[in-house]
Order: C-alpha cells, then sequence, then structure tokens
C-alpha cells in the first residue's frame, strides 16, 4: 500500500494520433475523465498537437513549447509562425524518420511526443490533486506503416520512452479496442459476445471478446478475447483524399513547367504526397523543400498555384487545412453534398462535393477495413451470427460508408456507438484499477 501511495494515482490514458484523453477511477462514483480548457468551456479531450516557437531575451534565441488547446491559440495568434506539428503518434513505428530539427535544433520523435504527455500528465495532478506515475496507455493493434510484429514492437518501445521521458514510472499496455470493450462492459448487466471497432485518427482496430458481469465474477481468462486485427488507416486516410481530390490540383499538383525546352511536371509528386499526409505536412517545411518550390514557381506555366503551395508551407497552414478538411468531412456524414471551403493566404477554395465522389475516393481503403474484419472472424472461428453486439467508436465511425460495413453483416439492432472521443480512456481507467491494484496488493 506504501508503495502504492508513493506512486500516486494509476490513470487510463489514450495517446491518440489526433486527441488525447485521460480517465482515473474514483472510487464509488466511477469514472472521471481529465477536463481540458477550450474557449472559456471544458472538454474532455485534448488535441495531440505540439507548438514550438522562438524567442529572443538579452540577445539570446529561447524555444518555448505549447501542446494541446494552448498549443493552437499560440500558433493561430502569432504573425511569424513557429512550427505547428501534428499527428505525431503515426510516426511511431518508422525507423527512418528519428525526429526533425526545429531552430537549428534535432528532437527525436520521442521528444517531441514526451512534451505532449507530460502536460496531458500535468493537467490530471492538476485536476486529481495527486501525483501520477502510473499509467494504462492504449496502442493499436497494428500501428500506422507498421508491416510486422517487430515493426508494432518497436512503436511500443519508442512510446514507452517518451512516456517515461514524461514523466510515468510505471507503465502498462492494452489493446486500444479492448480497452473500448472496457468501457462498454461496465454499460452491461448481462454477459455478451461482442465486437468492438475503434476508428481512430490512423489506425482501425477491432477485437472480438466476451464481456458482463458474469465474466468478471469468475474472472477474466485469455479464452475471452477470442481475436483481434488492426490495419494502419482510418480517419487520416480518408482526409488524405480530400487533400488529394480538392486541395492538390489547386496548388499545382496537375501542373507543369518549362524546362529546357521540354514540359514537364512543374513540382516533384512527393512533396504532395507529404502534402496529404498530416504527420508529413509539418516537415515540409524546410530550406530545401523552399528552394525547391521557388524555383519551381519562376519556371511554373501557372506559377500562382505553386505560390499558393509556398504560402500554404511557409506559413505552416496545416491546421487550418486540418480543420477545413474535418468539417467537410463531418457534414458529408450528415448530408448527400456538401462544400469544401478553405480560405487562407493566397487561397480561396470553394468547391462542392458529394458524399459519393467522396466514397468512391476512399472505396479501397473501405474494403481494405472489410477485409479486416472478415479477416477476424475467419481467423477466430465465430460466425457473425454469435456476435451479440458490436460497439463502434472513434471519429470515424460517423462516416456512413463505414459504419455500412457493419450494417451489412450485422443488423442494425446490434449495432452501438457513444463517447466515440472518450470510450478507450474509460476503459483503460477501468484496466488501471483492475491491475495495478492486484499488483500493488502481491
Amino acid at each position: 500500500m506504501q508503495q502504492a501511495q508513493r506512486q500516486g494515482l494509476a490513470i487510463g490514458l489514450d495517446f491518440g494520433t489526433t486527441n488525447s484523453s485521460l480517465a482515473l477511477i474514483k472510487g464509488d462514483s466511477g469514472v472521471e475523465l481529465v477536463e481540458f480548457p477550450i474557449h472559456g468551456g471544458m472538454t474532455s479531450s485534448s488535441r495531440s498537437v505540439l507548438y514550438m516557437d522562438q524567442t529572443r531575451k538579452a540577445g539570446r534565441a529561447h524555444t518555448r513549447s505549447w501542446t494541446g488547446q494552448a498549443a493552437i491559440d499560440q500558433y493561430l495568434a502569432a504573425d511569424d509562425k513557429g512550427r505547428f506539428i501534428q499527428s505525431l503518434k503515426s510516426h511511431l513505428s518508422s525507423r527512418y524518420l528519428n525526429g526533425t530539427e526545429v531552430f537549428g535544433r534535432h528532437y527525436t520523435v520521442e521528444a517531441l511526443i514526451s512534451r505532449i504527455l507530460a502536460d496531458l500528465r500535468l493537467h490530471a495532478e492538476r485536476q486529481f490533486g495527486s501525483p501520477i506515475r502510473q499509467a494504462m496507455v492504449g496502442r493499436p493493434v497494428r500501428f500506422v506503416g507498421a508491416d510486422s510484429e517487430d515493426d508494432d514492437t518497436y512503436a511500443v518501445a519508442r512510446l514507452r520512452r517518451a512516456l517515461e521521458t514524461a514523466g510515468y514510472e510505471k507503465v502498462e499496455f492494452e489493446m486500444e479496442p479492448v480497452a473500448a470493450a472496457y468501457a462498454y462492459e461496465s454499460t452491461l448487466d448481462h454477459d455478451e459476445l461482442i465486437l468492438i471497432g475503434d476508428f481512430g485518427g490512423g489506425t482501425s482496430d477491432f477485437s472480438l471478446l466476451n464481456v458482463g458481469p458474469g465474466v468478471r465474477r469468475r474472472g477474466r481468462a485469455p479464452k475471452d478475447l477470442l481475436g483481434s486485427s488492426g490495419v494502419g488507416l482510418a480517419g487520416d486516410a480518408f482526409d488524405s483524399k480530400i487533400i488529394r481530390k480538392l486541395v492538390s490540383p489547386a496548388l499545382g499538383s496537375d501542373s507543369f513547367a518549362r524546362s529546357l525546352n521540354k514540359i514537364l511536371p512543374a513540382v516533384p509528386a512527393w512533396i504532395y504526397a507529404n502534402l496529404e499526409r498530416w504527420h508529413y505536412l509539418s516537415f515540409l517545411r524546410t530550406r530545401s523543400v523552399m528552394e525547391i518550390l521557388k524555383s519551381a514557381r519562376v519556371r511554373a506555366l501557372q506559377p500562382e498555384m505553386i505560390e499558393a503551395l509556398l504560402t500554404l508551407i511557409d506559413e505552416d497552414l496545416g491546421y487550418q487545412l486540418h480543420q477545413a478538411v474535418q468539417r467537410v468531412k463531418m457534414e458529408l456524414s450528415r448530408a448527400s453534398a456538401a462544400e469544401f471551403c478553405f480560405r487562407d493566404g493566397s487561397m480561396d477554395l470553394r468547391i462542392a462535393v458529394t458524399r459519393a465522389e467522396f466514397e468512391g475516393w476512399i472505396a479501397d481503403d473501405l474494403r481494405t477495413l472489410e477485409h479486416c474484419v472478415d479477416s477476424l472472424f475467419h481467423a477466430s472461428g465465430v460466425d457473425v451470427r454469435e456476435v451479440d453486439r458490436v460497439f463502434l467508436t472513434g471519429g470515424s465511425s460517423f462516416v456512413p460508408s463505414v459504419r455500412g460495413i457493419f450494417e451489412t453483416r450485422f443488423s442494425e439492432a446490434r449495432i452501438r456507438t457513444g463517447e466515440e472521443f472518450t470510450s478507450v480512456a474509460r476503459g483503460l481507467a477501468l484496466r488501471a484499477a483492475e491491475s495495478f491494484s492486484i499488483k500493488d496488493s502481491e
């Protein structure tokens, strides 16, 4: 017991690609989520973003950093933009990107992530009035970019190092869909066989397991988890198609330049490929990329398009672009048509788009998700008719064509949704209370 008191509270931490949440079991009062300030109110999730700028005091340069809503506010208020970085979690499985240079100093991916994780811990400590050194942390079944279990193991090791740097001394990991199952289980008065679909910004994960009060009473067994599967695509992959089809053409992806009496593409294709991925967009702001674009602007047949691309990268407008993409994606989840609007710098885009067009763009991604679900049932030997409930959580669970994957395989009456952005954190808090309390008593 004294050891537990020294280590403080055990938190459930859902560090997400786009948003992060923390939760704690508070005795008989249930799960309490950490609240974060936002525009005069409070929210139970924090954007997983980092903003860094540089100021000079007494003739010396000082680097400052903010996370979450504070990072967004500082970024939007700045006239001379620093570095706004998002979707850092998507880099964890990459063995090729160690870090990036910010204001002349090299930062590892782990160091950047630890800055976000440390602020999350401090928010929780202020709210709960106790040190937090233990955490049950969510992890996807398959990390973005992971091609093997070794890649996933590598990603977990990097995330663990970031957590330790951020002050978490005792860390355990649980698969995010399993954590979401714990949250759903807390609402049951009977046992069920459930399929969890957890759709984040970077990954989509699925678990098939037995849950309920009877399972808790008899004690959980490995056989209760019948199987898990995951794929490194979700909301960010859908976003990339919107950028490819609506934004990149306005920035010159289909434009040409004159070079030595030849007509060639104005800008290398890899720049537009990185533009489509939130975790690479902020890393385009380098001297070499800017030189490539300035040279392309001189030779381009449509220089105004290249100028718009230069502005987007130089002014680090990734956050504004992300917001515009999210808005049109949400509108298309509610209606059959919408207008994509992005006005910033020299760009003023207003483009009509239909849900049918969007679903056509993401058709290959939808087929990948379908295959992932079907392979889980094939590997586990479970018939879809045996499943009592399907619980869908995460932002992309709102996309009608994603929901349609499950409506096709299961009756609509069996599908449940709820707490799309906090169910994983709630489940992790339940797992933390269960796991750490057992070990502290041993």
